[in-house]
């Protein structure tokens, strides 16, 4: 009896202390955000990076204003350039909160860094979220449309405006064997199309086709003879055109 008693007694004694060592964990005052959301209020960048910084660094910080502190911590980095801190900050928000609105900002940074994929990931994401969001749908169709046009790009990358298996003049010959010959003749080709269909009237067509004729038999003729230097007498005529097209 006297034994239960003292564990009675002792149990009263400690439960104090115990309380008083949990008082740290359990009483702390809720987190203040106003330094933050002034900062936000106003637009100053530094005072976003430090006040909002301190608040998201806090584990106590309320999820509301911890989004609101990532997202505009977010935007400052994107004005200074800090891609990948911005990035890292979308990261977090979207863990929080998935947005189309955030999927489509971190979208454009994946695609100011190059990163193609990602950043069209990003739109269609947004886009399921927000079928209507406007800036996704255009970021995203844009997007598909570049990478349309490199595509394209890569699949004729080092190969003539001609076809090689037919080719049997000599500087053919050389220009599909030199894949910057052959990017230079495709180019030139191209110009020249473009040339023809902006000239005013059928005379300023006719005189441009016959400088183009011209050239290529010009360059027939003198491949291989001493001195010759094709490459230089193609960026020649290429810039020959640029210049005729306004550049």
């Amino acid at each position: 009896m006297r034994l239960k008693v003292l564990i009675i007694v002792v149990a009263v004694l400690l439960s104090p202390a115990l309380h008083a060592a949990g008082a740290d964990t359990t009483t702390l005052p809720p987190v203040d955000s106003a330094a933050c959301m002034a900062a936000i209020a106003t637009n100053d960048d530094d005072r976003v990076g430090s006040e909002c910084g301190v608040l998201i660094d806090n584990e106590k910080t309320a999820k509301a204003d911890r989004i609101k502190a990532l997202i505009a911590r977010a935007a400052v980095f994107t004005r200074k350039d800090q891609l990948d801190h911005a990035i890292a900050d979308y990261d977090a928000v979207l863990r929080l909160d998935p947005q189309a609105d955030l999927y489509n900002a971190r979208g454009e940074l994946w695609w100011k860094k190059g990163d193609r994929p990602r950043a069209l990931a990003d739109f269609g994401a947004a886009i399921r979220l927000n079928p209507d969001h406007p800036a996704a749908k255009g970021n995203y169709k844009r997007l598909a449309q570049e990478l349309e046009r490199l595509g394209a790009l890569m699949a004729v990358a080092g190969k003539p405006s001609f076809n090689c298996a037919t080719a049997k003049r000599q500087v053919e010959k050389a220009i599909c064997a030199n894949p910057d010959l052959a990017n230079l003749d495709r180019q030139i080709y191209a110009v020249n199309v473009r040339v023809l269909h902006e000239a005013q009237n059928p005379r300023e067509r006719q005189a441009i086709q016959r400088e183009q004729d011209d050239f290529i038999a010009r360059r027939n003729a003198d491949f291989g003879k001493p001195g010759y230097d094709l490459q230089k007498v193609m960026r020649n005529r290429l810039q020959r055109l640029l210049g005729v097209d306004g550049y």
